[in-house]
């Protein structure tokens, strides 16, 4: 079950969390329809490769990732998209394209939008295209610790300046 190893490790730092169940939904805006949260209260996670390494870049559900700007703030050569075949063994507890933005637990850098912290809580994929998962965005910094960068285009949050 993908939810149990997020779940323990959430349980074991104490913290607190709401898991949402809704109908399967594949796409961060799906899921954002269904469970009526905002695109840009809902973070998807992008896996990407910066210099071929894998890393997971968090951003609202409304944005995508822009790779220039990804590769600028990382410091990075080269940054592309990962295709599934490239990390779908990564995490081999999760559905494919439903991975929680918890990298440290499976040895991935997490770079997040700064825009994320607008708001005082984050709701994502819960390892499975059926659950979400919505806490408190300083506890998930917390337990993350991702770099925070700009690197969202095309949501409301890079209007704002």
């Amino acid at each position: 079950m993908p939810l149990t190893r997020l779940r323990e490790f959430l349980d074991s730092h104490k913290i607190k969390y709401v898991v949402m169940s809704h109908s399967v939904a594949y796409t961060a805006q799906g899921i954002a329809a269904l469970t009526h949260i905002s695109g840009k209260e809902l973070a998807k996670t992008v896996i990407v490769k910066l210099d071929g390494a894998l890393a997971m870049a968090v951003l609202p559900a409304s944005s995508q990732v822009d790779l220039s700007r990804l590769k600028t703030v990382t410091g990075a050569t080269d940054a592309a998209l990962a295709s599934e075949q490239e990390f779908k063994d990564s995490f081999s507890d999760c559905q494919t394209g439903a991975m929680p933005p918890f990298g440290n637990l499976y040895d991935i850098p997490v770079y997040a939008d700064e825009s994320l912290t607008r708001d005082k809580e984050i709701a994502f994929n819960a390892g499975t295209h059926l659950e979400l998962i919505r806490m408190a965005w300083d506890d998930f910094a917390k337990l993350v610790k991702p770099r925070m960068a700009r690197f969202a285009t095309g949501g409301l949050e890079s209007q704002a300046a």
